[in-house]
């Protein structure tokens, strides 16, 4: 008998990873790095341009700065801070924030190098920080700065109210308190109450309280936790970013016929009860949405 040979299988030698594919492999797999991306993007967007603009310092200071040192060339420092700029610009981006941050990350240290070319004291910086961190001391969380209404704004809010006795209106981000001023002067009988979270504007706006004796309340603090149940009239001049939020709390809380009015910034995809356009300097328009009953807002889910 033949006896039937066994086919011995050549052994596979295992691949060898070369350095160069090892150095040049991505430091995390793709849905890592989009992970790390979208946990930056929940963070408020001042948040996610002052990490770029370390992250870009760092760059700049551990790769780019030693290039320049090994063909000793020399550089002015604000070519140094353009460059800087250009990392920290490209990491917005990349980490999704929205295109009007590009030149503020590009030029803020070319800035920041031209300023101090003009030999300014020390002092006057630490001032101006101050002032802008007393103003605008909670726009890196609310994403909120600080609008003044028009007075063509409180001359529309006026024509809005309702033709009730006592009538209750409440501002949120009342700023200086002109539009709890004129509406205090044009119905006595009513309750116009403000909030602002800002300390300055809150201050000035205390002042102007005590100075004209109104007869309105002004607070300060944040209007999140305050509730809105006992309000015929909420009126807010904010940002895009907090509408939809703030859609949801009037309406779970405003009493059902009572209305809300925005300024210049509308409801996402709410359809409003009208539109009042305001001839003033931004040409803004006031947003006013009716509350609808619960019925209403069950049937519309």
């Amino acid at each position: 008998m033949k006896s039937k040979a066994k086919k011995i299988k050549p052994v596979q030698p295992k691949a060898k990873i070369s350095n160069f594919t090892f150095f040049c492999k991505p430091a995390l797999p793709e849905r890592e790095r989009h992970a790390v991306s979208a946990w930056l993007q929940s963070f408020s967007p001042s948040l996610v341009a002052l990490f770029s603009q370390v992250a870009a310092t760092l760059v700049a200071l551990m790769l780019v700065a030693p290039v320049f040192a090994i063909f000793e060339l020399e550089i002015p420092s604000i070519a140094a801070a353009l460059i800087q700029g250009g990392i920290a610009a490209f990491l917005g981006v990349r980490l999704g924030l929205a295109s009007w941050w590009l030149p503020i990350n590009l030029l803020f240290s070319s800035a920041l190098v031209s300023t101090l070319s003009f030999g300014i004291a020390p002092s006057w910086f630490l001032a101006g920080f101050v002032l802008l961190f007393l103003i605008y001391w909670s726009v890196f969380r609310s994403q909120v700065p600080l609008y003044l209404s028009s007075r063509k704004a409180w001359a529309a809010v006026d024509k809005l109210l309702p033709a009730k006795a006592g009538v209750r209106f409440l501002d949120l981000g009342a700023g200086l308190g002109g539009m709890l001023n004129y509406l205090d002067t044009q119905h006595p009988d009513g309750k116009f109450s403000g909030m602002e979270i800002a300390p300055l504007p809150f201050v000035l706006g205390w002042a102007r309280k005590k100075t004209t004796r109104g007869n309105y309340s002004l607070q300060w603090g944040d209007f999140w936790p305050h509730s809105l149940a006992d309000q015929d009239v909420v009126y807010a001049y904010l940002s895009p970013v907090p509408m939809a939020r703030l859609w949801r709390k009037v309406c779970e809380e405003m009493p059902s016929g009572s209305h809300f009015i925005s300024n210049t910034f509308p409801v996402p995809d709410v359809e409003s009860e009208s539109v009042v356009d305001l001839d003033d300097f931004h040409h803004s328009r006031l947003y006013v949405y009716r509350i609808p009953a619960r019925q209403e807002m069950d049937t519309s889910v």
